[in-house]
């Protein structure tokens, strides 16, 4: 129809409804989605400026800077260019080599995963439909599963007991990040630089005191399966009319 095609049948008025609501839709998931970028890079840009005034470089550790401050602090700043992983003062007194390699290690996973990126599209995604229950569960449950893929990365290079209490001694501070503005953490307008051991919630306390049973081989299987539907269903229906005619 769109083409001048004489014999193209005209679409109803529930699928001009249905057409324009989709591509409207679409429109705003995208734009709040360019919005929340520019917003958290714009944030990230300033907050690297503060880091340059309040910090040092780490000599025996490269991309990593030093708060001088007594509060146990370790968070990451992602960059497309160049990622810092910052530590403070307290945190470095306070804990031994293998903690702090615990730290670390959990620090460079959040990095090289690039789950930054994964917390953007839902935070983005909230952002566009914040009257949905499902979009901050969402959100909230993608931050407690990053922050657990960064434990299991820790786990591969330090034992269970020594990750658990680099992770307490920072979930313990109870004074603010002395450089991270508390309004950028959390909430629909919260930026990706959160302090993620300071995250300690009940569900990855419990995964870190008791070793997790892995999943069976008909449990990954089912998972895989339905994950596959939830993208293959729709485009089904979507032809299925057509090919049928």
């Amino acid at each position: 129809m769109l083409l001048g095609d004489p014999d193209a049948p005209s679409p109803g008025v529930v699928h001009l409804f249905a057409l324009s609501a989709a591509l409207l839709f679409a429109t705003h998931l995208v734009l709040t989605l360019l919005r929340a970028a520019w917003r958290i890079s714009r944030q990230r840009a300033k907050h690297r400026q503060l880091l340059m005034l309040l910090t040092n470089p780490a000599e025996d550790r490269p991309n990593t800077l030093v708060l001088d401050h007594d509060v146990p602090v370790a968070y990451c700043v992602p960059g497309m260019t160049r990622s810092v992983t910052v530590l403070s003062r307290g945190l470095l007194d306070q804990l031994s080599e293998t903690e702090l390699q615990a730290v670390l290690a959990h620090e460079r996973s959040h990095l090289e995963q690039r789950h930054d990126l994964l917390i953007l599209a839902f935070t983005a995604w909230h952002e566009a439909l914040p009257w949905l229950p499902t979009s901050r569960l969402a959100l909230d449950a993608v931050r407690q599963l990053t922050e657990m893929l960064a434990d299991d990365t820790a786990l591969q290079k330090v034992q269970r007991p020594v990750l658990l209490r680099a992770i307490v001694t920072v979930a313990s501070s109870v004074a603010p990040n002395p450089v991270h503005d508390p309004a950028q953490q959390g909430g629909s307008g919260g930026d990706l630089e959160t302090v993620p051991n300071g995250e300690l919630s009940s569900g990855r306390l419990q995964r870190l005191l008791n070793d997790p049973n892995p999943l069976s081989v008909f449990q990954t299987t089912a998972i895989v399966f339905c994950s596959l539907m939830l993208l293959v269903c729709p485009t089904v229906l979507l032809i299925a009319p057509k090919l049928l005619g």
